[in-house]
């Protein structure tokens, strides 16, 4: 299937999407209603088909207000839904927008080997359609999928005398015993400790650098398991990370994120040569801290050359002047593990 053009937007330039010539591992998350596209896929089909605009806001207050969960909420959003999938994907192929630098983002992904997750609380049939739609099938079957699946299911109903067929949608959990449904942190550490494993198989003595992307409440669990993070400026998760002191690069396109990609992945080239912990590390995403055992911990950390300080935190890269955006300067932070 063809792939939809961008919006065209005023001034903004292609991208080099060129191979850096650095050495570490770089892993991308992304969220993506919001982030990859600036419309929330749910949002436009209950609007439409399902609770209507002004009952999904009434539910959405109560998310943000704590009187339900985000679960509960979004089963009643989805349940409400009345509308053959193939009819949804129409009324958001028209609505829909993808973020103007998406596309050459993802290719600079591709030419730097950056494995592109897409890591969100939506529904996976619906984002994978979305994404062979706008970008093209060869394009998005690059791009890893980890979301809650569906169960979407059509049925003819006789009512008096007149068959109608009716369509309903109930969300399968990614994390039936978690409140969010898809516990996004949960995802990431889960990514982060195989990550780990791998390469210390592997015999490889560089840890990855792990980038996660957002933009609201589906994302504030992950927001601080990462080494960066990004949130587009002026919305949910850029408001949490600064109440909550987490720091952070705030973004208006992903051409803002690649550009900060570049500059933290040189800067991590001339301090480090790839090897070892990432320049931009942050302790809170140690993946080697939440192993199987402390064991796991210490035997992985001396297969990379790194000595454990237990029980100790050093200040560190970024992450002392918390609260306010990231900045591309810093110095060394240890590892922080149990002590014995």
């Amino acid at each position: 299937m063809a792939a939809a053009p961008a919006p065209a937007r005023p001034g903004l330039k292609r991208a080099d999407t060129s191979h850096m010539g650095t050495k570490r591992k770089i892993i991308c998350f992304s969220d993506f209603d919001g982030t990859i596209f600036m419309q929330d896929t749910g949002h436009i089909l209950f609007n439409r088909y399902g609770c209507g605009s002004e009952r999904r806001e009434e539910l959405d207050t109560a998310i943000n207000t704590g009187t339900r969960s985000f679960k509960d909420v979004s089963e009643e959003m989805w349940g409400s839904l009345n509308v053959p999938f193939e009819d949804g994907f129409e009324l958001l192929k028209e609505q829909l927008e993808i973020d103007v630098a998406f596309k050459d983002f993802h290719e600079f992904c591709r030419n730097n080997d950056i494995p592109f997750n897409v890591i969100s609380a939506g529904l996976k049939p619906v984002l994978r359609k979305v994404l062979d739609h706008f970008i093209g099938e060869e394009q998005s079957k690059g791009i890893e999928i980890v979301a809650n699946e569906a169960e979407i299911s059509k049925a003819a109903e006789v009512e008096q005398g007149k068959e109608e067929e009716q369509s309903t949608w109930k969300v399968v959990w990614k994390h039936q015993d978690s409140e969010l449904g898809h516990d996004k942190s949960r995802s990431i550490q889960e990514y982060k400790n195989q990550a780990a494993l791998d390469a210390a198989n592997n015999g490889e003595k560089s840890v990855p650098l792990i980038v996660f992307i957002g933009d609201g409440v589906s994302d504030l669990p992950a927001a601080k398991h990462a080494d960066v993070l990004f949130a587009r400026r002026g919305l949910r998760l850029e408001e949490y990370c600064i109440e909550n002191q987490i720091p952070y690069f705030p973004y208006d396109t992903f051409a803002d994120i690649q550009s900060e990609i570049i500059k933290i992945a040189h800067i991590d080239q001339q301090e480090t040569k790839g090897e070892g912990l990432p320049k931009q590390f942050n302790p809170r995403a140690n993946l080697w801290r939440r192993a199987s055992s402390r064991k796991d911990v210490r035997e992985v950390l001396e297969r990379i050359g790194l000595t454990p300080t237990p029980g100790k935190e050093r200040g560190g890269f970024l992450w002392e002047g918390v609260g306010r955006p990231m900045e591309t300067v810093g110095e060394e932070r240890s590892v922080v593990v149990p002590a014995a």
